[in-house]
């Protein structure tokens, strides 16, 4: 991945919204439980962070893809998950089928708020019975002349409590289950639509994640993004970048763990001398910085991928997967090294160990990018490698 002086102006841009605007008050938000989702991503928005490769017709940049990576990349720079989190749903989760399937109407009654920053979205796949199996969820909306009423409900809906509309995955049809579905964007306000209770998590804990309910919801059909019974596909298209960028969200973090642990250990004496003068120590914190390297390497081949039209499934799954691995990993490692302070809430490998985990469950758990890998390979029953 070749970066320009263009893409590091960005970088040094978005570097100092961060450390300004974000990072000062990230232990507040995680304190207090959600962050304002509003008042940042209005910042974000109005200084154009929130569609770099979105359409200009619709208020965004219109640069490749190299860009949002490089904001990816660089959201990892937030000192919590949560919050990189929000806006990664914002601009890479609830929005690409959006831009790219639809409809002039839906873009600028949708997408073009959420590029200014002037809504927040969400995404509504995920159910309490089908969270990595996508093809089972039971949300209907059936048809009603020129609307779609919906029933249902969805779980663990990150901006959910704050969100303005959600991406909504539900069955148009009675069709087989890959071609029933339809991506909606549904208003939060709508009459039936309740946000049932926020969710108390282990980690991410300034991410309004929320549990919602759907009650003979009416909404026009001019809301659908593109084809009715295309929602599956689309959503499998989303998730590409999705995964791709929860990858890419993964390195900084990773990294300044790392530098945190490299700085706290060598000024922690034991038996008299520092613990980072134990080789052991050393070489492991080296080991887990080339692993970081490595993840980086395939996250910029994947990119590389997408942005020159080939299909990037394979290596956005592989990134997925190393990112969760790696995360528990370098998490595990270096809170053994911090001893007992590492145990403690107060330090900042702790709200990473609790944060990381998240990455080998959402967006696709580890088995399910192990079953696209190995399809990809031809391994599974009744297939080759040429199929």
């Amino acid at each position: 991945m070749l970066f320009t002086a263009e893409h590091d102006e960005v970088r040094r841009s978005l570097q100092k919204l961060i450390a300004t605007e974000i990072n000062p008050h990230v232990d507040a938000w995680e304190a207090e439980g959600r962050f304002p989702a509003h008042d940042l991503f209005g910042k974000l928005g109005a200084a154009g962070y929130l569609g770099l490769n979105k359409p200009v017709e619709y208020g965004g940049m219109g640069l490749d893809y190299s860009y949002a990576l490089l904001m990816a990349e660089e959201v990892g720079g937030i000192h919590c998950g949560s919050v990189p989190m929000a806006i990664g749903v914002q601009t890479d989760m609830a929005t690409p089928a959006l831009a790219r399937f639809g409809s002039d109407h839906v873009k600028r009654e949708f997408l073009a708020p959420a590029v200014a920053g002037e809504q927040v979205a969400c995404i509504g796949v995920s159910e309490p019975g089908a969270g990595s199996d996508v093809a089972s969820i039971k949300t209907t909306a059936r048809s009603d002349g020129e609307d779609y009423v919906i029933t249902g409900g969805k779980m663990w809906i990150t901006n959910g409590a704050q969100a303005d509309w959600i991406c909504l995955l539900a069955n148009t049809g009675e069709g087989p289950a890959h071609r029933n579905k339809s991506l909606i964007c549904v208003p939060m306000k709508e009459k039936g639509v309740t946000v049932a209770r926020t969710l108390d998590k282990l980690g991410m804990r300034a991410s309004d994640t929320a549990q919602i309910f759907f009650d003979e919801v009416r909404v026009p059909k001019r809301n659908r993004i593109g084809e009715e019974g295309k929602g599956f596909t689309y959503q499998m298209m989303q998730f590409q970048e999705e995964r791709l960028w929860g990858a890419a969200a993964c390195l900084k973090p990773a990294e300044w763990i790392i530098d945190q642990t490299i700085e706290y250990t060598r000024g922690r004496q034991a038996f008299g001398r520092s613990i980072l003068d134990n080789q052991v120590v050393h070489f492991r914190l080296a080991e887990l910085k080339t692993e970081v390297e490595l993840l980086r390497s395939l996250i910029y081949r994947a990119a590389e991928q997408m942005m020159a039209g080939e299909d990037m499934t394979t290596l956005a799954s592989m990134a997925k997967l190393k990112a969760g691995r790696i995360g528990r990993e370098i998490s595990d490692a270096c809170m053994q090294y911090w001893g007992g302070m590492g145990y403690m809430n107060e330090t900042p490998v702790t709200r990473y160990y609790r944060d990381a985990r998240l990455t080998s469950i959402a967006g696709g758990a580890d088995e399910v990018m192990l079953s696209i890998i190995a399809k990809a390979m031809g391994t599974l029953p009744g297939m080759s490698n040429r199929q």
